[in-house]
């Protein structure tokens, strides 16, 4: 099941020019500043229940769901999904898929071998593909294959409609070798990610021409190479059919057919109890039904203890029979369909818990990670200090046990950025940008001149901030500094008439207290036990008191300024499309600030924090008070009441600009995770004095029409893991460069951050082919990345798969692609269910 916030078509294969990224600096001293030496442990297993081949039956039907049917079966195109990854997987030749340790390993199936020969003057690359292997229409595999796929994803025909593949064009030619089944690829400059090109492979029936390769493959493939062919595709029943190959070569696949089913995200758990899928990836939801399922086997028909009607106490169900039963026919009749109604419910929840009970939950990490995505083109974020403002106000390890705690996997937050924990080269680089610390956070925003206060004073010419501020006040429309003016009047006026209406109440308060304390004292004066110590205690008790009712009130005025901070698109009968993303308090790109060494950041931390002393000597911030309407620079659909001005009172401003940046999350059910992770950092945000406006959009526009085109200030979103970072990782923190209409080029730049240097150290990395050294190169990049605050890694995701117990070798992969060939139902069940499961 493919997740919100994943980008769609960042499968491996999908390479772009430009990519993602963080600002990074020129000081090598970052590259040794990392928090972790190099990784020795290993990361999660993967969980498929493995079994021999021996040991599973042959014949048989799987159906394993996926979130759609594939737009395209060309994985190159820019709208291959992850659909597209999983079905071609079992089709086409993977020359160096990934391994249980997110490794590339060799394929026999395909190769017998493949290594470097020459590297001066040029790299030569020598394939030695196995004799064995053919396409579906009995064509040996080989050399006009790898050809025809360098000559269309190269980039210098644009017939061609590809998503560009780095990797095709530094290739100078491809020949024959001593015979057909050798390959000899030459490079015209050093290549160190050889080992990810031409996967999939695909027959050059397809990528021969552009018409074949732009539209055939869109649909259809006739010509496969792997364990099962394409037999069908039904849009009607949303069903794509794959039959076992009677000409694949390797190890014959155990399953007559692979029916991979469109089935949607919501629909998995009845999908399961009713036998129409037997692999689906699920949520946490349904994994736990699945437990309780499995947990009630032998509770001989007893109700459940859970689902539909199970906290009806037994006095709420009494009075529910009554009503039912009373004289009052319209109260009798309501209570009536009421009592149906919950029946109906418990009779379809039992029997979906008795489906479910066939099934065992699968779980691992998945090769993928969850980041908060900082974007820097403009406003706040265009300045790196309050960029990194963020990253230290985090608490990572409590984000990472929110989301992978309750499932039992290992919660601990990711180090890096271009690898995961397991892999070859992984080590924690977030030392580069410095643990949680809520007084340095503060300090950061401090020297960036954001200050309690500032949301209510008015502009004035002033040396704090970046360079950015200066431009976009040079920039500011006629009138903006008389607005600021009106509008620090006015919140100067609201809290006057705040300050008057609390003095009045608190008067009233007195008078009433006073009037209480009166007509105790006469009653203890009757009974004439008044006593100098009493009168302290209820003094005491009575300040007490006090303090938890401020307390309350405080936590009471957090939360709903939260609250108040929320907007919805779609649900206020507004149109749904956004303002162009503002500056809150800049008007231009903040000036490019070199981070200091590890060496200086400590004197340089120690006069951060003395400016700090604006934000209280507790490093305390009050909680952010929102008036009616959302918060100042805040973002909405066109239509939105303009915010009103943030009071003093804990919100950061400057220049009467209240520091409030917009956090874009998605609204559907399958990603209330992703919203808990959300909550929790806006309220780590609001310790430090920082607002958070959270816009709740819909699921398929969230990543297209908010991360992707930059209409969002904070996101939350993941990105692939891969076995070749100086590759697969530029197009996700390289520099956007301008394009020739003014706009800037990001691709897969989300966060329009990005440094010159991190661009030479992935350049340098990609060229490098002696692997130990490319790794450190790598390092060094995470380092910078880390440094430049535009990505935070938060953690690996989860991976939950629900699987037919019966089933073998299939389940939570992790990070090594399937073996669909070894598939299967075991054997000990051969002559029962399998059978039955014939489609």
């Amino acid at each position: 099941m493919s997740h919100v916030g994943v980008p769609r078509g960042t499968v491996r294969k999908r390479r772009s020019l430009a990519l993602l990224t963080t600002g990074v600096l020129t000081i090598p001293v970052l590259a040794g500043c990392s928090s972790g030496s190099e990784e020795t442990s290993r990361g999660v297993p993967q969980d498929i229940a493995p079994a021999a081949r021996q040991a599973v039956s042959d014949g048989s039907t799987v159906n394993w769901a996926v979130d759609a049917l594939p737009a395209t079966f060309n994985a190159f195109q820019a709208d291959a999904d992850s659909a597209t990854t999983r079905i071609t997987g079992a089709l086409l030749p993977a020359l160096f898929p990934m391994d249980a340790s997110g490794q590339p390993k060799l394929n026999p199936d395909y190769l017998e071998s493949a290594k470097i020969i020459e590297r001066e003057p040029k790299q030569v690359v020598l394939y030695k593909l196995n004799q064995q292997a053919v396409w579906s229409d009995g064509r040996e595999i080989g050399a006009p294959d790898f050809v025809a796929q360098w000559r269309a994803l190269r980039g210098k025909d644009s017939a061609f409609w590809t998503a560009r593949n780095s990797g095709y064009e530094r290739i100078e030619k491809i020949e024959r070798g001593a015979d057909d089944l050798q390959v000899r690829v030459t490079f015209s400059k050093p290549y160190a990610d050889w080992r990810s090109l031409f996967s999939p492979l695909y027959p050059k029936e397809i990528t021969g021409s552009p018409d074949a390769f732009n539209d055939g493959a869109r649909t259809t493939l006739k010509n496969t190479a792997g364990p099962f062919v394409l037999r069908s595709v039904s849009k009607a029943k949303g069903t794509v059919t794959l039959a076992r190959n009677p000409r694949w070569w390797g190890d014959k696949a155990k399953l007559d057919t692979l029916v991979f089913r469109a089935v949607a995200a919501g629909d998995r758990t009845q999908a399961l109890a009713d036998g129409t899928v037997d692999v689906a990836d699920i949520d946490a939801s349904t994994a736990d039904r699945i437990t309780l399922a499995r947990r009630d086997r032998g509770n001989n028909g007893q109700p459940l203890a859970h689902g539909p009607g199970s906290e009806t106490t037994p006095a709420a169900a009494l009075r529910s029979w009554a009503l039912a039963h009373g004289s009052d026919e319209e109260a009798a009749e309501i209570a009536q369909a009421a009592r149906e109604k919950n029946r109906k419910a418990v009779v379809a929840y039992t029997a979906e818990q008795e489906g479910l009970r066939d099934f065992a939950v699968r779980k691992s990490l998945e090769p993928a990670y969850t980041q908060l995505a900082l974007n820097g083109e403009s406003g706040p974020l265009a300045d790196d200090r309050v960029r990194r403002a963020v990253a230290r106000a985090l608490d990572r390890e409590e984000l990472a046990r929110t989301v992978l705690g309750p499932l039992g996997l290992p919660a601990k937050p990711l180090g890096s950025h271009l690898a995961l924990a397991g892999q070859p080269g992984y080590k924690d680089g977030s030392g580069a940008l410095g643990d949680q610390n809520t007084k340095e956070a503060q300090a950061l925003l401090a020297d960036a001149g954001w200050t309690r206060g500032g949301a209510v004073q008015p502009p004035k010419d002033t040396k704090a901030g970046s360079e950015a501020e200066k431009k976009g006040a040079k920039g500011d429309a006629p009138g903006t500094e008389e607005d600021a003016e009106k509008e620090a009047a006015e919140g100067t006026k609201d809290d006057k008439e705040a300050k008057s209406e609390k003095a009045e109440n608190e008067k009233k308060a007195g008078q009433a207290g006073e009037e209480e304390k009166a007509g105790k004292k006469t009653e203890q004066d009757g009974e004439g036990s008044t006593t100098e110590d009493s009168t302290t205690e209820d003094s005491t008790a009575e300040g007490e008191k006090a303090e938890r009712a401020s307390a309350d009130r405080a936590s009471e005025d957090s939360a709903a300024s939260r609250d108040e901070g929320l907007y919805i698109v779609g649900e206020d009968n507004k149109p749904g499309a956004h303002a162009p993303a503002q500056a809150v308090s800049t008007g231009g790109v903040s000036a490019v600030h070199v981070l200091a060494p590890a060496r200086t950041a400590a004197a340089q931390s120690a006069a951060l924090l003395r400016q700090a002393g604006a934000l209280g000597e507790d490093g305390a911030v009050a909680a952010q008070d929102k008036q009616p309407g959302g918060a100042a620079g805040a973002y909405a659909p066109v239509g939105t009441a303009a915010p009103a001005p943030a009071a003093a009172k804990g919100q950061l401003g400057k220049d009467g600009k209240a520091l409030t940046l917009r956090f874009v999350l998605p609204s559907g059910p399958g990603s209330q995770s992703l919203r808990s992770v959300g909550d929790k950092i806006a309220v780590m945000l609001e310790k430090i004095g920082i607002g958070t406006e959270i816009i709740k959009v819909p699921d398929e526009s969230y990543f297209k029409d908010h991360v992707a085109s930059g209409a969002y200030d904070l996101a939350l979103y993941s990105w692939p893991a891969t076995a070749y970072p100086a590759t697969d990782g530029r197009p996700i923190y390289a520099k956007p460069e301008p394009a020739t209409d003014g706009s800037l080029l990001v691709e897969q730049n989300y966060t329009r951050v990005g440094t010159d240097h991190i661009d030479q150290l992935f350049d340098q990395a990609a060229a490098e082919l002696d692997e130990k050294a490319a790794r450190e190169l790598m390092k060094q990049a995470d380092a910078r990345i880390w440094a430049a605050a535009g990505s935070i890694p938060l953690f690996q995701r989860p991976q939950l798969v629900a699987v037919d117990k019966k089933l073998a070798n299939v389940g939570a992969f992790g990070f090594a692609a399937p073996r669909y060939q070894d598939i299967g139902f075991k054997n000990r069940q051969a002559a029962g269910s399998p059978a039955d499961r014939k489609k």
